[in-house]
């Protein structure tokens, strides 16, 4: 098979297509011929070597996709060749073939594309636990989302709104604010604007009940703009490592600091199957919507690296092969 691999840590250069053998199946997998592959910033910390990646060279990227059945391992009997499935948390997804165990794949309903499953699924459900579990968006709860036009900045704005709460956007240009405000966001701020007076002008100098902060290296702007007894949920690190947090502050302000990370949630096969068919069926719905994703051939998947590290990108990544 076709994979997208490298062999040193490094930039979108180190990337190589190539031929390498097949998966080789266990008990209790089935053997997916991938259709679309989501690209995430995982992948670009993963590459670069500061991002866990198990094994050993050639290193194959990728977590999330979706696929066809085209093989049943030893053991499996609820999956057929030909069924539609789907993927968020199995590694060595860069390539035309991958090993799932059944614990890990997700039933496809044929309403929803492969692009859309790939596109949505590791964004989506990070969205959906952020705003029940990490921070339980209440009616009324006014919300500040880092990085609103990304893909889980998208997912958090149309779950949060569906959640009765207001929005509060931010991003770096202003193509992406417009991005931002017609997925919902009730205000959309510049990070190279005077955001945080901005969001404490907007919120009667109270500050939001929740901030979403993907960036890490804003974490400190965002305790500054939560409210009293406010919540910071702390899940990403796209723009660098954070500060430290002096809990003499977080004493002193009643306000609370949460990291949130999906594989905490993703914990079984029933976990996966509800919390996805909740997913899929918002799309079906029409309750959320999902852009059109950007798609690059397997083949040019450094490409796809240089447009997401470059953070000018709106919205999903795809790999197709």
């Amino acid at each position: 098979m076709k994979a997208l691999i490298f062999e040193t840590f490094g930039g979108p250069e180190v990337l190589q297509y190539k031929e390498i053998d097949n998966p080789a199946m266990k008990e209790n997998e089935v053997l997916v011929r991938m259709k679309a592959i989501g690209l995430n910033f995982a992948d670009i910390y993963r590459r670069k070597g500061n991002y866990h990646l198990a094994g050993n060279p050639p290193y194959i990227l990728g977590y999330e996709g979706a696929g066809v059945v085209e093989q049943v391992g030893v053991g499996v009997s609820e999956w057929s060749v030909g069924d539609r499935i789907a993927f968020a948390d199995v590694p060595y997804a860069n390539a035309e073939l991958v090993a799932v165990p059944i614990e890990k794949a997700i039933p496809l309903p044929n309403d929803i594309s492969f692009e859309i499953a790939a596109s949505v699924l590791l964004q989506g459900l990070t969205a959906q636990y952020l705003t029940s579990d990490s921070y339980q968006v209440k009616t009324g709860d006014t919300i500040l989302v880092h990085a609103a036009a990304g893909g889980v900045g998208q997912n958090l704005i149309q779950i949060g709104k569906l959640l009765g709460a207001n929005i509060i956007g931010l991003t770096s240009t202003k193509e992406k604010s417009e991005v931002a405000s017609l997925v919902g966001a009730d205000a959309v701020f510049l990070y190279k604007d005077n955001w945080i007076d901005e969001v404490k002008e907007v919120t009667n100098g109270f500050g939001v009940d929740v901030a979403y902060d993907s960036v890490g290296s804003t974490l400190g702007n965002s305790f500054e703009v939560a409210k009293i007894g406010g919540t910071v949920v702390f899940y990403g690190m796209s723009g660098g490592d954070p500060a430290f947090v002096d809990p003499r502050m977080l004493m002193d302000t009643s306000k609370t600091l949460i990291g949130g990370d999906l594989w905490n949630v993703l914990t079984s096969l029933e976990e996966r199957k509800v919390r996805s068919k909740q997913l899929f069926d918002w799309i079906l719905e029409g309750k959320i919507t999902i852009k059109e994703p950007t798609i690059f051939a397997l083949q040019d998947g450094a490409e796809a690296h240089r447009l997401l590290e470059s953070r000018k990108s709106v919205g999903k990544i795809l790999l197709t092969t």
